[in-house]
């Protein structure tokens, strides 16, 4: 296969990601944030919202500022190199628990949250950008996507499946396990990242203005493609957002904390596993599916459609530890269609950018791929403050206790506890993906 070294080394990049840092973050952070760190339900969904508001302006800004790096390692590859020991230690903080009382722990997780978002954006917006600029074949970008779909959910995999065995091996408190998992999985995304930055090449030359001006980000809402994509591509995440966000309380509440079927023990990471498998092969088979549809466009329909069966379908399954093999089976069906249209979202931001090129006369690929990568945020932070949010409406709180700073957990209404947790990992991803379907018949690109 042609470039194969090179689409291995952009695997990588996402596979440092999207498949560790920003699995655990979300997968685990809510849970981890209100029963591990010790923050209350309402601080967790404000320090998700308030870095939402954070990377609106950020994540443009650094799209504007990698499509204007020059260097000896090109325009984006730079942001890779020298970013990923930064990026795999600020994860590594951020997964820590300070021995301090509450107003001390809101300082902590605010300032390294905040500071995580900033250097995921330095690194995974120029990482994005990449695509743009390793070649102008419309069907090696659809490979080189796959690809980064394949890395990402197979480290995802990996992540997810051994989470609760280091939990295990690690032992001691979960605060000290938590802490040991932010150091061995931030120092394998540093060396991902890194990697990919120095496996990767950039053989197209960006059309730079000659200045700085705003007209690049004026012109993106006259971009009526972009447009879409980017409401698409929140949606997307969103759809994540809300299943990964709350499967924690839904083995905590509901499922049982681990389920012990034949020596495999089952917890929420294990359960996600079997998705995250099946995203990584029918992620791999995308482009096949793409060209027997005959356009990226009604794949991604047809994707979504599958997304909104099996996502009704779990919300009338029994609320039963009993049933967890066919809960298991439906998770891998809905994994079916988030496999399928997630290497074409990337693919789709390519063509963006070469549209806006054309139509513009200057390139702004780093400012178009940034926002998928704040799509991307958005969607699963917002989502998992919106998590919390109606987790408390339903009747769970959460705090830290003044003498022993431990996390203290008070469910006033089980009941609508365990109803909110099984909608939201159901109902709301349905109807998410019914929006994506919406939005995605009225993208006006039909290749």
């Amino acid at each position: 296969m042609k470039h194969l070294k090179e689409k291995i080394g952009y695997a990588l990049g996402d596979a440092a990601a999207g498949g560790i840092t920003w699995k655990i973050m979300s997968i685990a952070f809510p849970l981890f944030f209100t029963n591990v760190f010790g923050l209350t339900v309402a601080d967790t969904a404000a320090l998700m919202l308030i870095a939402r508001m954070f990377d609106v302006v950020t994540d443009p800004m650094m799209g504007a500022l990698a499509d204007r790096t020059q260097s000896k390692w090109g325009t984006y590859r730079p942001w890779l190199i020298y970013g990923a020991i930064p990026f795999g230690l600020i994860f590594a903080l951020l997964l820590y628990t300070p021995d301090l009382g509450l107003t001390g722990k809101r300082i902590w997780a605010y300032s390294f949250y905040l500071l995580m978002m900033a250097m995921y954006t330095a690194v995974n917006v120029p990482y994005g950008s990449l695509l743009g600029v390793m070649t102008d074949d419309d069907n090696e970008k659809n490979q080189f996507s796959s690809f980064r779909m394949v890395g990402a959910y197979a480290m995802g995999f990996i992540t997810l499946f051994t989470f609760p065995y280091v939990q295990k091996v690690v032992g001691g408190s979960e605060q000290h396990q938590y802490a040991v998992i932010g150091i061995i999985f931030g120092t394998i995304a540093a060396a991902g990242t890194l990697a990919c930055g120095l496996l990767t090449k950039e053989r197209l030359k960006p059309v730079r203005a000659e200045k700085f001006t705003f007209k690049p980000f004026r012109d993106l809402f006259r971009n009526k493609p972009w447009i879409y994509l980017t409401l698409i591509g929140i949606c997307t995440n969103f759809f994540n957002g809300f299943r990964y966000a709350v499967a924690g309380y839904m083995f905590d509440y509901i499922l049982g904390k681990e389920i012990t079927i034949s020596s495999l023990i089952i917890n929420y990471t294990v359960f996600m596993t079997f998705g995250e498998v099946t995203c990584m092969i029918f992620g791999g088979l995308s482009p096949k599916f793409t060209q027997w549809m005959g356009s990226k466009r009604k794949a991604f329909i047809v994707a979504a459609i599958i997304c909104v069966i099996f996502s009704t379908l779990f919300f009338f399954m029994p609320k039963d530890p009993a049933y967890i093999w066919l809960l298991i089976a439906i998770v891998v069906l809905t994994s079916v269609g988030i496999g399928l249209y997630s290497p074409l979202l990337w693919s789709m931001y390519a063509d963006v950018a070469d549209y806006a090129t054309v139509k513009n006369g200057t390139s702004s690929t780093g400012l178009i791929f940034s926002s998928g990568t704040m799509a991307q945020k958005f969607g699963t932070a917002i989502s998992g403050s919106l998590v919390a949010l109606f987790l408390g409406f339903a009747g769970f709180s959460s705090t830290t206790d003044p003498i022993t700073n431990q996390a203290v957990i008070t469910i006033t209404n089980p009941e609508a506890v365990k109803d909110m947790i099984w909608a939201i990992f159901s109902i709301f991803p349905a109807v998410i993906a019914i929006i994506m379907i919406f939005l995605t018949r009225l993208y006006p690109i039909k290749k």
